[in-house]
C-alpha cells in the first residue's frame, strides 16, 4: 500500500494509527498538497486537514513543511534510484537494458502520485538541502548507467560517465513531456521509440571484453 492509499485508508479524524503507519499517512497527505500546490502554496494546515489530524499531530512527526517536504523526497529520489539499478540488473542484453531503463523513467513520471513533479519540477531548487536531492538521484542514477558503460565498452569512468548522464538526462525529460502531452503515443511505442533513439548511439560503442550485445 502506498503513502497515498494509506492517507486514504486513514483520513477519518480521530483514528489512532502506530506511528510507522501515521507517518506515512502524513507523507501521503503532504505529496497530495504539495503535488496540487506547489511548495511555497501548501500549507501545513492544508496537509493537516487532508490527513485528517490536528496540527499539533502533524508537529510530532515534522517539525516544519521543509521537513515533510525533505522526507518525501528522499522516499521518491531513492525510488528511481532502485527503478534504474533494477532495470540494468534485469537482463545482459544490452539494448534490453536501455529498454527497461527507459521504460523505468516513463513508469516514474506516470505514477498517479505525481511524485516526480517533486523531483523533477519543484519550485524550490534554490533551497540548498532541495537542491542536494535532486543532485543526488540524477547523478546515481547516471553512475548505475555509467557502470555497465565503463564496463562493458572499456571506456574511461569520466567517458561513460558522460554517455550515461546523456542517457539519463534524455530519458527523463522525455517521459516528463510525453506524461506533459497528455499520453498522445501510447506509453509501449513511446518507450520504444526513445529506446531506438539510444541504442542508435550508444550501440556505435564496440563491447570490450565480451560477447553479450
Amino acid at each position: 500500500m502506498t503513502a497515498i492509499e494509506q492517507t486514504e485508508a486513514a483520513r477519518p479524524r480521530g483514528t489512532r494509527l502506530p506511528r510507522r503507519a501515521r507517518r506515512n499517512q502524513l507523507l501521503g497527505a503532504a505529496q497530495e498538497v504539495f503535488v496540487a500546490q506547489g511548495y511555497h502554496a501548501a500549507a501545513m494546515d492544508d496537509i493537516a486537514e487532508r490527513a485528517g489530524v490536528s496540527k499539533p499531530v502533524l508537529y510530532q512527526h515534522f517539525p516544519g513543511k521543509l521537513d515533510l517536504y525533505l522526507a518525501l523526497l528522499d522516499q521518491h529520489c531513492e525510488s528511481l534510484i532502485q527503478a534504474v539499478r533494477s532495470a540494468l540488473a534485469s537482463t545482459t542484453d544490452n539494448k534490453q537494458r536501455v529498454r527497461a531503463t527507459m521504460d523505468a523513467y516513463f513508469a516514474y513520471v506516470e505514477d498517479d502520485g505525481g511524485a516526480f513533479r517533486l523531483v523533477f519540477e519543484s519550485d524550490l531548487t534554490n533551497e540548498p538541502a532541495v537542491r542536494e536531492r535532486v543532485d543526488k538521484v540524477t547523478n546515481e542514477c547516471a553512475e548505475a548507467i555509467r557502470d555497465v558503460i565503463a564496463e562493458d565498452t572499456g571506456l574511461s569512468p569520466a567517458e561513460a560517465m558522460l554517455l550515461a548522464s546523456g542517457l539519463g538526462g534524455l530519458a527523463q525529460v522525455v517521459a516528463r513531456s510525453w506524461l506533459h502531452s497528455d499520453r498522445s503515443v501510447p506509453r509501449d511505442q513511446a518507450v520504444q521509440l526513445l529506446t531506438s533513439l539510444a541504442w542508435r548511439g550508444i550501440a556505435g560503442f564496440p563491447l570490450h571484453g565480451t560477447d553479450h550485445h
